[in-house]
């Protein structure tokens, strides 16, 4: 690559012209084109015989087993509206360990005796898949050689049509399990959480006299992101094979002007936006919000709330959506947690609730929460079980590239604390002291200007120190990172809230009472659970030293590192929790643990490989390019009987010994990434976050101090403020 490709990126990304990507979304019906290609409750009233189409409501709305008898009625209405829609394929559409999704497409297609072609998909075909599981990761389920994998159905989740410029294809959300039936995959685990979510939910709903049968977890993921031109993101390696700048030179300018937070959105970006959302509305996916983050070139999406299920599902198409449209403006999507060093990066807030059949928001306070016993005995399980398993709250966001961002200005620590604001706080201190009343409310706020109206006045503040925030009828875990599936996060947290509300449930059927009767015993418990569980209640600043030393005395655990969190995954309490209620087996378990470790270790790996690469073959050369052109001037100086400026001869001292220091250092980067680890994973783990992770920063520290010394045209990475602000 030579050194004039970066200042060729520029040339491109200046010349862009946005009006070569008009298109006809701007005449859209946004009412006319949602769902307009999901095999949604609207479709199926249509298509399905009524019978057939109350039998699999029971079985998406109640989560009743599926009659096989209804397969092959669903199959073919299926198959005949997807024709409609142009799709000549399907696919079972998957979510492997590795974090993205997965898909083989099959023809509808088949020959028949006449040499002519019929279009065939029955029952058999929607319910199970058979693709090949042997290159997926299984953390030592299966063997190599051991490739039989099958995909089943969700019906849960509707199908979609996914269209392409040559063609459109159907798309079955499925779960994926191996052939010994271990769960090779994120949805299945996740639709066990929430079952067990659900039967320990409608026990404590029935004490209380509801009739609801079924509680579903509800989330809203706030998706941020960057976008850069792809002319810089082919230019840079780094950013190309790891997702993130292993170089760049802090530049003049970064965030710190607060310019860019809900600013102006850029035409090219919002256009984007536009196309991106006109992509998901025909998906069925309710995106809500779409607003400029903190960081330069940096953005965020919102949906609405959705069944947990769905939302998942629904968080992948938006980023693989996002990343198809952005190549058609000429952008790349990033969603690395830190693609940029010294600007904040990116997280998904996963907005966690639960609601029951009856369409009630279980997490509602209401207008006087200390008089809703009900909302305080399900606020008071989400308290006791984040202390309990803030462990396993933590390790649900563990990865190499989260690592980057948690505990900065920017994300929460990895502390795990709950805020719940300033009523909802006064509440819990007088259900200690064995009442439940607060005096605190909203009320109204007066801005102070006779044309402005008066606000309504929430009755606390919001905390974006805080990893897990009450919201107001939600809670929000503000600690995901932006690339992961929030399966994991909201698995982890309906696996644990079932369990608190299994515990409380149990104290209070013990009782034999119901209704108004079980009051006192309520107040009793709850407040017993309050006094245990309180420590891991903070309304302050998370991002303070004095938090970390008080959340110290309250025993809270800080693992400060993945490496750290991993192994509480294969911790006695972990195995007991999921087990219990039937989400992992310990199998599973431990598979999903060497998976996690692999991870880590192979992401460091190609960081360190790349580090070394892009220093040896493209920084060092145009270093030394440079340092001979000033060598050169310094030796004509002296040729020509000119007395040299100490200046330049220091400048050539300079970029001399640094050059050598950068030399130095790719070299014991080198040697450190060849040598391997002994023992098992955790050890190789270990070892790539002590001696690889400095070793790389290392080489960082000598590259990025020469940014700033070689000419401008020298220089061949496209730099943090060319990327960051060139639109």
């Amino acid at each position: 690559m030579s050194e004039s490709t970066r200042l060729n990126a520029v040339r491109a990304v200046t010349n862009f012209n946005l009006a070569d990507r008009k298109s006809k979304i701007k005449d859209a019906d946004v009412k006319e084109i949602f769902a307009s290609n999901v095999f949604s409750d609207e479709v199926q009233r249509a298509r399905l015989p009524e019978a057939i189409y109350k039998s699999l409501q029971k079985t998406i709305k109640k989560g009743e087993p599926l009659d096989p008898n209804v397969a092959d009625v669903v199959a073919t209405a299926m198959k005949e509206w997807a024709l409609e829609k142009g799709a000549t394929h399907y696919t079972h559409w998957f979510q492997p360990m590795t974090g993205l999704t997965a898909e083989k497409h099959d023809s509808f297609v088949m020959p028949t005796a006449t040499g002519k072609i019929i279009m065939e998909f029955g029952g058999g075909e929607l319910i199970r898949g058979e693709p090949d599981a042997s290159s997926f990761p299984s953390g030592g389920i299966r063997a190599t050689f051991e490739a039989r994998g099958y995909t089943a159905w969700d019906p849960s989740s509707p199908a979609f049509i996914l269209d392409s410029p040559n063609g459109s294809t159907l798309c079955i959300p499925t779960a994926f399990c191996s052939w010994t039936g271990e769960a090779l995959d994120k949805k299945t685990p996740l639709l066990r959480s929430i079952d067990a979510l659900s039967a320990q939910a409608v026990r404590i709903l029935k004490l209380f006299g509801s009739s609801a049968s079924r509680v579903e977890s509800t989330c809203g993921p706030e998706q941020e992101y960057f976008l850069i031109d792809r002319n810089f993101y082919f230019a840079r390696l780094d950013l190309l094979n790891a997702g993130r700048t292993l170089f760049g030179a802090k530049p003049p300018k970064g965030q710190e002007m607060e310019d860019h937070y809900f600013g102006s959105i850029p035409e090219r970006v919002l256009a984007f936006m536009q196309e991106v959302e006109h992509e998901l509305y025909k998906l069925g996916v309710p995106v809500k919000t779409r607003h400029n983050e903190v960081a330069p070139a940096q953005y965020e999406i919102a949906p609405v709330f959705e069944q947990a299920n769905v939302a998942t599902d629904h968080n992948m198409l938006v980023m693989e959506t996002m990343k198809r449209v952005a190549q058609r403006y000429g952008m790349e999507l990033i969603l690395h947690e830190k693609p940029f060093a010294g600007v904040n990066g990116s997280g998904k807030h996963v907005n966690w609730s639960m609601s029951d059949d009856l369409g009630n928001n279980l997490l509602k306070p209401g207008a006087t929460p200390h008089d809703n016993a009900q909302f305080l005995v399900f606020m008071t399980a989400v308290i006791r079980a984040v202390h309990k398993y803030s462990k396993l709250l933590r390790l649900a966001i563990a990865s190499a590239s989260n690592d980057h961002r948690l505990g900065a200005n920017e994300a929460p620590p990895a502390i795990i604390s709950v805020f719940l604001g300033d009523m909802l706080q006064d509440i819990v201190e007088q259900i200690e002291k064995g009442g439940a009343k607060s005096t605190k409310t909203g009320g109204e706020m007066k801005i102070g200007a006779s044309v402005l109206p008066t606000l309504p006045k929430d009755a606390g503040d919001r905390n974006r120190t805080s990893p897990f925030a009450f919201t107001g009828n939600k809670f929000e875990f503000r600690a995901v990172g932006s690339s992961q599936s929030i399966a994991g996060p909201i698995l982890v947290l309906n696996a644990i809230v079932a369990e608190s509300l299994d515990y409380i449930a149990t104290e209070l059927e013990k009782t034999g009472k119901k209704g108004e009767d079980l009051n006192p015993e309520i107040q009793k418990l709850l407040q017993k659970i309050i006094t245990e569980h309180k420590a891991v209640i903070f309304n302050g600043d998370g991002y303070s030293e004095a938090w970390h030393a008080e959340a110290a005395k309250r025993g809270l655990p800080n693992r400060k590192t993945a490496v750290e969190s991993l192994p509480d995954f294969i911790s006695p309490e972990s195995i007991e929790l999921f087990g219990k209620y039937g989400i992992f087996t310990e199998r599973e378990i431990h598979a999903r643990y060497e998976i996690l470790l692999e991870g880590y270790k192979k992401a460091i790996n190609i960081e360190a490989q790349l580090t070394a690469q892009i220093a040896k073959k493209q920084i060092i050369p145009a270093c030394l390019r440079y340092q001979t052109q000033i060598a050169a001037s310094v030796a004509a100086l002296k040729g020509a009987g000119v007395e040299v400026p100490a200046s330049q001869l220091g400048l050539l001292n300079d970029l001399t010994s640094t050059i050598a220091t950068l030399q130095e250092r790719v070299e014991k980067l080198t040697k450190v990434s060849d040598h391997h680890a002994d023992g098992d994973s955790l050890a190789h783990a270990t070892y790539s976050r002590d001696v690889v992770i400095p070793a790389m920063l290392s080489v960082r520290e000598a590259a990025d101090k020469l940014e700033i010394m070689v000419a401008d045209d020298f220089w061949p990475l496209p730099t943090y403020q060319e990327m960051l602000f060139i639109k």
